[in-house]
């Protein structure tokens, strides 16, 4: 490779999920072992994401009424530098309200998400430098 040759600017991959940690009763977890053993499910986290599948099912009207009541945005929202100086330069702060995902590129300093972003209600993740998060977090209702 020649040295002058620039590198590929590499983009960093959203993860897809978020690592969450339950606490079971003996009695359960070992309902669930049983399952799994008799093949109903392939493993313990896939009965629990079909069990949580379908308890959103059973409330989705329920969500989509509350998604739309709160006007929340649904899926993932992404804030880049540029999105934040476009939003600066037209004088206007945000008020971020999402379920899902936001993430706040790592470009983004404490200075520029503190002087756009107003306010954040999020209904699931950010995803954002622990300065941006730590800069932000009074304004996390």
């Amino acid at each position: 490779m020649n040295p002058n040759t620039p590198l590929p600017s590499v983009k960093p991959k959203v993860a897809d999920s978020e690592k969450i940690t339950i606490n079971l009763g003996f009695v359960d977890l070992g309902h669930i072992d049983l399952l799994v053993a008799e093949g109903f499910y392939s493993n313990r986290t896939d009965f629990i994401r079909t069990a949580i599948r379908n308890q959103l099912g059973t409330h989705s009207d329920a969500v989509k009424q509350v998604v739309a009541r709160k006007m929340l945005v649904m899926g993932l929202q992404h804030l880049s530098a540029d999105d934040l100086r476009a939003v600066q330069a037209a004088n206007q702060t945000l008020q971020i309200r999402a379920l899902g995902l936001v993430t706040i590129a790592h470009d983004v300093s404490p200075e520029l998400a503190l002087a756009t972003i107003a306010s954040l209600e999020i209904l699931g993740a950010l995803q954002a430098s622990p300065a941006v998060k730590a800069a932000l977090a009074s304004r996390l209702g």
